[in-house]
């Protein structure tokens, strides 16, 4: 049984360790040049900065112990359980789980989860069909781990709508603002969450990244720079920030996280054709890692049922 993976994100990954623990032939696809899919990390001013999830938490007992493993190599570390809430001019406080954070980049974990996997960097797949297909080539399942809208783009299935964010970096020369690991912004125009970057990685670089709305996202599509004044303003009304960043750097992403969620952690179809990500549940990179690892461990139960 032959697994083709188109998407090398943590669902992806965690799908392709499972199928290859059991000892069937598995590729991975992935049209970027790294791994990591929306746990990307950005090399910006001689450091890694987190431009796509904020964060990770852990309460599956089996993503834990996985965690625990990253812990030891020094690769996680825990950044906070009470992450701050700005709205109405006031701030307050949503204890909740632990937070964790990578030193070196989320990317970094997904680079460890891949090690040993047959992984085809910058692949581009133009479309997946019955058979199923990838590009022509027959596989016995074709795994699609990515937002819906892509997958949607390979097969030509509808899709449900995901949301849109614009993810601004900006670093300053020193510190210019309080205590923040990370907040959330709620009912605001512009802003979604800011996380202390340097907080974050631990090595309290001066650098803030925040997330726009998906309006804001939206209204900026084509041209993701032109939504960094007004996150700089809005920075400037949450946190006081009246001076200008050395530097700054939007990226857009425009399947950040999906609309509805579903109930079901993976889906696997009797054409051949599967699917996993966050959008199997709560948009989360947990929930991204237990979609991947499921799936996996069905087509290896289907192969030796077979």
């Amino acid at each position: 049984m032959s697994v083709i993976v188109v998407g090398a994100g943590i669902a992806g990954i965690a799908c392709a360790r499972e199928v290859a623990a059991a000892g069937l032939p598995v590729r991975v696809l992935e049209r970027a040049r790294v791994v990591g899919g929306r746990m990307s990390s950005k090399r910006l001013a001689g450091r890694p900065v987190d431009l796509g999830a904020a964060y990770f938490t852990a309460r599956d007992p089996e993503f834990s112990a996985v965690v625990r493993g990253w812990q030891d190599a020094g690769l996680v570390r825990e950044w906070t359980s009470e992450p701050a809430v700005l709205a109405g001019g006031r701030r307050t406080g949503a204890p909740g789980p632990v937070r964790y954070a990578a030193p070196g980049g989320l990317r970094s974990l997904v680079t460890d989860l891949a090690t040993g996997l047959d992984v085809r960097l910058g692949h581009e797949v133009s479309r997946v069909g019955p058979g199923p297909v990838v590009d022509g080539e027959r596989a016995d399942t074709v795994v699609l781990a990515m937002p819906d809208p892509q997958s949607a783009r390979l097969t030509g299935a509808p899709s449900p709508e995901w949301s849109p964010v614009v993810a601004v970096a900006a670093g300053w020369s020193r510190r210019r603002w309080p205590d923040l690991p990370v907040a959330f912004v709620n009912d605001h125009p512009v802003l979604t969450l800011v996380a202390d970057d340097g907080a974050r990685r631990g090595d309290d670089a001066p650098v803030l990244v925040a997330h726009t709305t998906a309006d804001v996202a939206r209204a900026h599509d084509t041209d993701p720079d032109a939504a960094v004044p007004l996150v700089l303003d809005a920075l400037a009304g949450l946190l006081g920030l009246t001076v200008e960043p050395e530097w700054t750097y939007a990226h857009r992403w425009r399947y950040a996280s999906p609309g509805q969620a579903r109930e079901e952690p993976f889906h696997l179809g009797e054409d051949g054709i599967a699917y996993a990500g966050d959008g199997w549940g709560a948009p989360k990179v947990e929930t991204a890692w237990r979609s991947g690892t499921l799936l996996g461990r069905a087509l290896a139960a289907r192969a030796t049922a077979g």
